[in-house]
C-alpha cells in the first residue's frame, strides 16, 4: 500500500505501505497436550491439497473493505471493491470485478502487494507444493469454537524475491486435520528510504462446507501503521460469500 499524506495544500509525502504487527502472538490459552503425530505437518498439506482441490469446484465472491479510521475510530477514507471468483475446467483461478470499485482513501494508496495478499495470503493453504517453502513448530492444544484443534506455528524457511508467505499460527482440527482459522500477517516486510511496506496481523475464519471441508468465510485486521511520515489506523475486512458449486443450483450460504 502507498502512503499519500496530504496537507492542506500539497502532498507531502508519497511512500508505499501496507500495515505492521500491532502486537505479538499470544500463546497464553493453549493447553499442555501430549506429543502430536510425527508427520503432522504432511497430513495438513494433504488436507489442504483436498480442501484447494474442493474449493476449486466453487464460484465465490470476495468483498474487500479497507477503511482509515481516525482517533475518535472513525471511518475517514474507503477502498471497497468486489470480485467474483471463478475456476476454469483446469482449475485455474480468474477474477471479474463486480461494478466500479470505491476510493476516497486520503492517506494511503493500494499496491500491487495488497492485491496479492488478499489473492494468496489472507486466505492461505498450506497445501502440499507450499509445504517445504515453511517451517513448523508444535504450540500444544485449544479448543476453538467447539472444535478441539492442534495449534501450528508455521514461518518461511526463507523468503525469495518477489515472494509473499504467512508467517503466523493455524489452529488445526485434531478429527481430520482440517485448518479451521489462522492468524498472523504477510511477510516480507520491505524498508528502502524511499518505501516502505509493513503488513497486518489479521485473523481469517473458515466455516465447514458440504463434505466437511472448512472454506475462508472472513479475514479481519484491525492496526495502526507507524510509517515515517507518521501513524494512521485502519481496518480491514475480507468477506467470502455466495459459494456456489459448479453445475448445481443452489448456493451455499454460511451464518454469520
Amino acid at each position: 500500500m502507498q502512503a499519500a499524506i496530504q496537507t492542506r495544500d500539497s502532498v507531502v509525502r508519497n511512500c508505499r505501505i501496507c500495515f505492521i504487527l500491532a502486537s505479538a502472538l499470544c500463546f497464553s490459552g493453549l493447553a499442555a497436550a501430549d506429543d502430536p503425530p510425527a508427520n503432522l505437518t504432511r497430513l495438513i498439506a494433504a488436507r489442504e491439497t483436498e480442501t484447494a482441490r474442493a474449493q476449486s469446484n466453487y464460484t465465490y465472491r470476495q468483498t474487500v473493505t479497507l477503511d482509515e479510521l481516525n482517533a475518535g475510530g472513525f471511518a475517514e477514507g474507503t477502498y471497497r471493491e468486489v470480485r467474483d471468483i471463478v475456476f476454469s475446467p483446469e482449475r485455474e483461478r480468474s477474477e471479474q470485478i463486480v461494478g466500479k470499485p470505491f476510493l476516497s482513501l486520503t492517506h494511503l494508496k493500494m499496491t500491487d502487494e495488497d492485491f496479492r495478499d488478499i489473492r494468496e495470503v489472507h486466505p492461505f493453504l498450506l497445501t502440499k507444493d507450499q509445504a517445504f517453502l515453511y517451517e513448523t513448530r508444535f504450540r500444544g492444544e485449544e479448543n476453538m469454537d467447539g472444535v478441539d484443534c492442534f495449534v501450528i506455528q508455521i514461518r518461511p524457511r526463507q523468503i525469495l524475491d518477489g515472494q509473499r508467505l504467512f508467517d503466523g499460527m493455524l489452529w488445526v482440527s485434531k478429527k481430520d486435520y482440517s485448518v479451521i482459522r489462522s492468524e498472523g500477517q504477510a511477510v516480507p516486510e520491505i524498508h528502502t528510504l524511499k518505501t516502505e511496506n509493513l503488513f497486518p496481523h489479521f485473523t481469517t475464519l473458515r466455516q465447514k462446507l458440504e463434505g466437511d471441508f472448512w472454506f475462508p468465510v472472513m479475514t479481519y485486521g484491525d492496526d495502526t501503521l507507524n510509517f515515517r511520515g507518521g501513524a494512521q489506523r485502519v481496518r480491514l475486512t475480507i468477506r467470502y460469500t455466495e459459494y456456489h458449486r459448479f453445475g448445481a443450483d443452489s448456493k451455499i450460504t454460511f451464518d454469520k
